[in-house]
């Protein structure tokens, strides 16, 4: 079966925090590397990152239980080569992140995906990765 969008799918991605500040501090650098800056600020509830449109969020939730990490969750974050990779990894560890997969080839060859996984500040998942 062959799916045909219309238009962009998704939209934008989000993650919770419980310190939003400190979130925000943490993402305003990581997605330098990438040419993104902030593109929304709700104070004291959100912040949206992207180019012309909203890309990614990081927001307190709005029903003000505190924000927890699901099991399965993950965001994506395509990068421009291998050396991107190990570039967006390596600062998102220095600005606390844990450490989920250092940056290595996937799969059963060396020319696959390039992939490095971490976690933000509050434990939610992340990729960064380079296809081929």
């Amino acid at each position: 079966m062959t799916a045909k969008a219309a238009h962009q799918v998704l939209g934008h991605a989000v993650v919770g925090t419980n310190e939003l500040d400190a979130a925000t501090n943490f993402y305003d650098k990581l997605f330098a590397l990438f040419g993104v800056g902030r593109i929304l600020e709700q104070p004291g509830r959100a912040v949206y990152f992207g180019t012309t449109m909203l890309e990614f969020g990081v927001i307190n939730p709005y029903n003000g239980d505190r924000a927890n990490v699901g099991n399965g969750n993950m965001v994506a974050l395509s990068a421009r080569s291998r050396a991107h990779v190990d570039e967006v990894y390596d600062l998102a560890i220095q600005l606390g992140g844990t450490d989920e997969g250092q940056p290595s080839p996937r799969g059963p060859n060396q020319d696959g995906p390039y992939c490095g996984y971490f976690r933000d500040l509050d434990g939610n998942k992340l990729l960064v990765f380079h296809a081929g």
